[in-house]
């Protein structure tokens, strides 16, 4: 059997700032080669923090967002297959990722990162 090692981190983000003792999410995750890997991440910033956001790293190369969720809508995956990727978010404190199929093209770093929704109103 072949296993794969995928490692997970996670990062606080709103408009730029890091605190990532906010958020938690496993360190490391082993999983063999065709089976699925699912990561929670949780906060405990308060209920408007209901953005989500999983990256992935490859070693050597800059983070890339898979999907973005939120805790009142669809998640957007934008250019990622859903087939390869899913994410659940049904409350604003945690949020779930899954790789589906893994193989050695998903060996990286993934992030789980939250921030706060905020509405601008012009007057």
């Amino acid at each position: 059997m072949i296993s794969i090692l995928i490692v997970f981190q996670s990062l606080y983000w709103i408009q730029g700032v890091s605190g990532a003792n906010d958020v938690n999410q496993p360190q490391t995750l082993w999983v063999e080669k065709g089976q699925s890997a699912t990561i929670n991440c949780s906060h405990t910033k308060s209920a408007t923090h209901n953005q989500m956001y999983w990256y992935r790293q490859y070693y050597g190369e800059s983070m890339e967002l898979i999907v973005f969720t939120t805790s009142y809508g669809t998640p957007d995956f934008g250019k990622f297959n859903q087939n390869k990727f899913s994410a659940i978010k049904a409350v604003p404190e945690n949020g779930s990722f899954t790789v589906n199929d893994v193989d050695y093209n998903d060996s990286a770093v993934y992030f789980c990162a939250v921030s706060e929704h905020s509405v601008i109103t012009t007057g």
